[in-house]
């Protein structure tokens, strides 16, 4: 289980610095980590609870991690 967690956060730090450099995201570097770090932790841990996930946590920790880089930033701009 601590394994699976570290490599979320790993996973999830690596999508949310690719997402920056491609130019998906205007954030900056380390606010689109820490939005990505923070949906993936959320998502881990309703799998781990509840059993939701779309198949190997690797999966999981990427889509988790794209979905808080459009939610997040979309919800708060005007």
């Amino acid at each position: 289980m601590f394994p699976t967690l570290i490599g979320t956060v790993v996973i999830a730090g690596i999508v949310g610095y690719l997402a920056e450099k491609t130019g998906f995201t205007h954030n900056g570097i380390l606010q689109s980590i820490i939005i990505c770090v923070g949906g993936a932790f959320l998502f881990y841990f309703l799998r781990v609870m509840f059993g939701i996930g779309f198949g190997s946590a690797g999966l999981d920790a990427i889509i988790s991690s794209i979905g808080a880089l459009v939610i997040v930033p979309f919800h708060w701009r005007k």
